[in-house]
């Protein structure tokens, strides 16, 4: 269809001119126009349209090859854009026009200019948000070339590391702010002035002023901690100083009005309470010189206190004596008795725990003792109330603990001796010893209680020879021997038995009961013919012969006992396991 059109103006084009020339031969014809002039205005007629149709071709010609030469310039900047870009180099279609092919390339080349000035303009950002923070954080820059077109995957690892770079921002200004806030705090709390430049630095309102790398972190900790130190160091001078405004006021016997003022006043500082104190100690030092001798009396009744804590032995107590007896009231007297009383408590304080452990110790010691005492006694099989039971379960749970604690210190006092080059002393001897002595001292205790009950059951028993008796005698009872009894003790008592049997005309024998305080006695001979003829005979029986005989079981048994048990006799052989 276009070239119809195109044929058809060619067509309309030249008969255009056609009837252009032949009005131009009419009209000069009709102005009488020679052939000669005829001829030379058609040559001018031809002239101008050969020259306008050269003219209008020439720059047809230049515009093809314009168009060529984008088309070539296009290509160049097309692969190069590709090349930049990390792109496929483009391929044209085939069977394209000059034209289509220019407006292809063209449309082509201002997609990829587009996009590669996207991709610049990302860079450009993310390289100066880049390059703020490594200079913040003291961090190395992501590194891309210069001049070249970053990548897609570039840009993403970029955009990434100044994502991570800004977390590590925020985490590092609170640990800043967090650090300089802890700094002011304390500084303010003891009053503290900036003395250098990291100092007056760390509490300036500017935010930026520090560099956040990570060697500002470790210089505001250090100064931190150095603080934090010299805050301990403050309150612990504060804290001797009110320790020791006490012990004067103490020995001073100031009013406790004075002292409760002085406490209640508003302190601003650990160095205005340090000063202030400072000067109250030295106020009550002053009242001191003026009481020398009742300090010094006061003095050493708190030392004979912290001896006695500490257990120590006359040995340990002689090197300070020639002071202590000393009636010279001076104020270097004083002064050594001081001293002595802050390396007593010094001591005091070292070794306390072992003094907590000895102390424990003792306190089991004291029970398992007082367990000892009362297995002796036989009064605690009466067992009221389940306290037998109850008394068997603690004894045994000393028992238990005592070897542990022993143990313990053993191993506190090895420590000891290792720290201090010196043994752990107790009343003058080491700590072991001292509870190896308790042992040997329990031991022979309880030896000596033993031979007292043995001399005393040797001396108050009574044993009677056994007779033979004639065929067909009686059986009798002698009458036991009457002792006064008191309401804690049942007299001893002896009883005879003698029997006769049928089967033997030669034979006798007689029992012999004896009941002592303090220690079961049960000595019986028994004649199989006695057996036989009268049968067995109960102790308990025989301890109520006035009554009848009649068969007693254990329950019975068991119960007369506990009807006895407030008399000192022994009337079963369950005493022998206090023995």
């Amino acid at each position: 269809m276009s070239c119809r059109r195109s044929e058809a103006l060619a067509f309309s084009l030249v008969t255009e001119i056609n009837h252009a020339m032949a009005k131009l031969v009419d009209i000069w014809d009709s102005i009488g126009i020679m052939e000669d002039q005829r001829v030379e205005r058609m040559q001018t007629v031809k002239k101008h349209i050969d020259g306008l149709l050269h003219s209008m071709i020439k720059e047809e010609e230049a515009l093809r090859h314009c168009i060529k030469t984008n088309i070539i310039t296009s290509q160049k900047q097309l692969d190069t854009l590709c090349l930049e870009l990390g792109l496929e180099p483009y391929k044209l279609e085939e069977d394209l026009t000059v034209l289509q092919m220019e407006k292809n390339l063209q449309c082509r080349v201002e997609s990829l200019l587009k996009e590669k000035n996207e991709r610049l303009r990302e860079l450009s950002d993310l390289k100066k948000q880049d390059e703020e923070l490594c200079v913040t954080l003291c961090a190395t820059p992501y590194y891309i070339p210069s001049g070249s077109v970053p990548s897609r995957t570039q840009l993403q690892e970029l955009q990434e590391h100044v994502k991570k770079l800004g977390n590590e921002k925020e985490s590092r200004v609170k640990v800043f702010s967090g650090l300089r806030q802890d700094i002011r705090s304390l500084m303010d709390e003891m009053g503290h002035e900036p003395e250098s430049s990291l100092e007056r630095e760390s509490i300036c309102p500017d935010s930026d002023i520090f560099l956040l790398t990570h060697d500002n972190i470790k210089a505001l900790k250090l100064l931190l901690s150095q603080l934090e130190m010299k805050k301990e160091s403050l309150i612990s001078a504060r804290d001797k100083l009110k320790e020791r405004a006490t012990s004067l006021w103490n020995r001073l016997s100031c009013p406790e009005s004075e002292g409760e003022a002085f406490r209640e006043a508003a302190m601003s500082t650990l160095s205005d309470d340090i000063r202030q104190w400072q000067g109250y100690v030295e106020h009550l030092e002053e009242l001191q010189m003026a009481q020398l001798e009742e300090v010094v009396d006061k003095v050493r009744q708190e030392l004979v206190v912290l001896w006695d804590k500490c257990m120590l032995g006359s040995e340990q107590r002689e090197p300070f004596s020639v002071h202590f007896c000393d009636d010279h009231y001076t104020e270097e007297l004083l002064s050594l008795h001081d001293n002595e009383l802050l390396r007593m408590k010094a001591f005091y304080e070292t070794a306390q725990p072992i003094l907590e452990d000895l102390e424990k110790w003792k306190r089991n010691w004291a029970l398992f003792q007082e367990f000892q005492r009362k297995a002796a006694d036989p009064n605690r099989f009466s067992n009221r109330g389940g306290s037998l039971l109850k008394e068997s379960k603690d004894r045994a749970k000393v028992q238990k603990l005592l070897p542990k604690l022993e143990e313990e210190l053993r191993s506190r006092v090895e420590v000891w001796g290792k720290n201090q080059g010196t043994s752990f002393l107790v009343q003058g001897q080491r700590i072991m010893d001292y509870i190896s002595s308790q042992w040997e001292e329990h031991r022979l205790q309880k030896d000596k209680e033993k031979n007292e009950r043995m001399t005393k059951i040797t001396e108050t028993s009574q044993f009677k020879t056994p007779t033979k008796r004639a065929l067909g005698s009686t059986y009798t009872t002698p009458t036991p021997n009457k002792i006064k009894k008191t309401p804690n003790m049942l007299a001893p008592c002896t009883a005879t038995v003698s029997s006769t049997s049928s089967a033997s005309s030669s034979s006798g024998s007689s029992t012999t009961f004896v009941c002592v305080p303090g220690r079961p006695q049960l000595s019986a001979k028994r004649s199989k013919t006695t057996e036989a003829s009268s049968g067995p005979r109960v102790l308990l029986q025989e301890f109520n012969s006035d009554k009848k005989p009649v068969p007693m079981s254990y329950s019975a048994f068991t119960s007369e006992l506990s009807r006895k048990a407030n008399t000192d006799a022994f009337l079963n052989s369950t005493v022998k396991d206090m023995l």
